[in-house]
């Protein structure tokens, strides 16, 4: 029986995959694709991710697809709401029929002589392997491990008498009414938990190693919210995105020209949510500068507001070991609990975990160099997305989508089968740099080793500014040299 065949394979069926499959239908009518979802649902991490008040840490009006307005009030959504979001846009596009379910991949090999990928799918319904080709690869699997998260090695982990849960794999009959919940960690996860789980729990301790940097802002947008009363939806989304954007990349280039300054306001903040007397540079005082990680957003100050009400406490400490009842801290302080959360962030996984292969030579993509961020030197007819550290996920998926199809539409027209990034000749001094600069959350660190190298010089280098990727992925010379393409 031979493969089915496809001129384009896009391998994800969560926010990024469900757009690019929009773009590809607009740009590119003519192209056959099918979505390959290793799990059972769309959504990927708005359909994966349980836990109690689990939310955006961005915008709905950046973090929603160029395309489609997002019309709820809030512009800081919940996770249902979002999943909601992609699904319905999967509906308005008839994109639904183009996926399959229970459709992992687990190897790529790509065939010059075909300008083929053979692609070793392993379905879950039928416990067996089949094989897909395609032309053209799109990776839109994320870029983190899904079936677990990061989990450090806690002494005495098996003397603790209670639950132990991590959040990438919330149990729903977790019942943690009037107990006392101990949640390890200190990133935007922790910090979407803590005020939610307090509003049932008897206490919750946040014991953090070191602070985040937190700040508080509406969970609304009344900009927004007054231009969709009195403009066109679309026209209102317009101008609320390209304001936020505005907003953001202007934020980001203040941490980077003035860090100090805006550690002082982000400081001040704090101190008038939380009061004279609460030791802010203990708690909320990171040793490095804002947005070398992220800056953890906490809606209308809910964070702050369980502060206050005395349910919520932020213990910075390290953990000595884990006793019967609860943490022993290096300190010497013990905190009781009935239910520990390891909120301790995620596994990075490259490209989905998928084995690649060139002409039957073995992928390493430590060895490679980033391509616009988007693609691999010496892997042909491959785009993968990865969204921005210092803005929504989404506006650079929107531009990965867009770009591959004038890709696509550029083969067409000169009528090639492949293209493939090369290194030149001007490359061959090229230094390496990390795929990711100035960014130090533990996922990233923690698996940057097997994330293609950054040169010193474009096109190898891994942009993060949407305002310049806009121009260079929309309206960029696409045959340039490095970009070499083949009949």
């Amino acid at each position: 029986m031979q493969p089915e065949y496809f001129d384009v394979v896009i391998v994800g069926a969560g926010l990024s995959g469900i757009g690019a499959a929009c773009h590809l239908q607009h740009d590119c009518p003519g192209k056959s694709y099918v979505i390959l979802e290793g799990r059972d649902a769309m959504g990927g991490t708005w359909d994966l991710f349980r836990y109690p008040g689990i939310r955006s840490d961005s915008d709905m009006h950046t973090l929603g697809y160029n395309f489609k307005p997002w019309r709820d009030s809030k512009a800081i959504a919940d996770g249902p709401s979002i999943l909601n979001y992609v699904h319905e846009t999967a509906a308005e596009h008839d994109i639904d029929r183009h996926i399959r379910y229970g459709h992992r991949i687990v190897k790529a090999a790509w065939s010059s002589e075909e300008a083929c990928w053979t692609l070793e799918v392993r379905r879950s319904d039928a416990n067996q392997s089949v094989n897909v080709r395609c032309n053209l690869l799109l990776m839109c699997s994320g870029y983190y491990r899904y079936e677990r998260g990061h989990t450090p090695e806690f002494e005495g982990r098996e003397r603790f008498q209670g639950r132990i849960v991590h959040p990438q794999l919330w149990p729903q009959d977790l019942d943690y009414r009037d107990k006392k919940v101990v949640v390890i960690g200190s990133g935007a996860t922790a910090m979407t938990l803590v005020p939610a789980m307090a509003k049932q729990a008897a206490h919750i301790t946040m014991l953090q190693r070191s602070p985040t940097y937190v700040l508080s802002q509406p969970d609304t947008d009344w900009i927004a919210n007054i231009l969709g009363k009195v403009l066109p939806p679309k026209m209102a989304y317009a101008i609320t995105r390209w304001k936020n954007i505005t907003i953001q990349q202007w934020i980001y280039r203040r941490t980077r020209t003035s860090p100090d300054k805006v550690k002082r306001t982000l400081l001040k903040w704090v101190r008038k949510e939380l009061g004279k007397d609460y030791d802010v540079d203990k708690h909320f005082t990171p040793d490095y500068n804002p947005w070398d990680q992220r800056l953890c957003l906490v809606p209308n100050g809910d964070l702050f507001v369980a502060i206050r009400s005395g349910k919520v406490s932020v213990v910075t400490d390290q953990i000595e070991t884990f006793v019967e009842n609860g943490i022993r801290l290096q300190s010497g302080a013990e905190l009781d609990a009935d239910i520990i959360i390891t909120a301790t962030g995620l596994d990075l996984l490259v490209l989905g975990g998928v084995q690649f292969a060139i002409d039957g030579k073995p992928v390493d993509f430590s060895e490679t160099y980033t391509y616009k961020g988007i693609m691999s030197s010496g892997v042909p007819n491959m785009m993968s997305t990865f969204g921005y550290i210092n803005a929504s996920w989404t506006l650079r998926a929107d531009l990965t989508a867009e770009y591959f199809c004038r890709v696509v539409n550029h083969m067409d027209a000169g009528g090639y089968q492949q293209f493939t990034p090369q290194l030149r000749a001007e490359d061959a001094d090229m230094q390496p740099r990390p795929w990711i600069t100035d960014f130090s959350p533990g996922y990233m660190q923690r698996g940057l080793d097997r994330l293609p190298k950054q040169g010193d010089r474009e096109p190898w280098i891994n942009p993060q500014n949407y305002q310049l990727d806009k121009k260079m992925f929309l309206k960029g010379e696409i045959d340039d040299g490095a970009l070499v393409f083949r009949q």
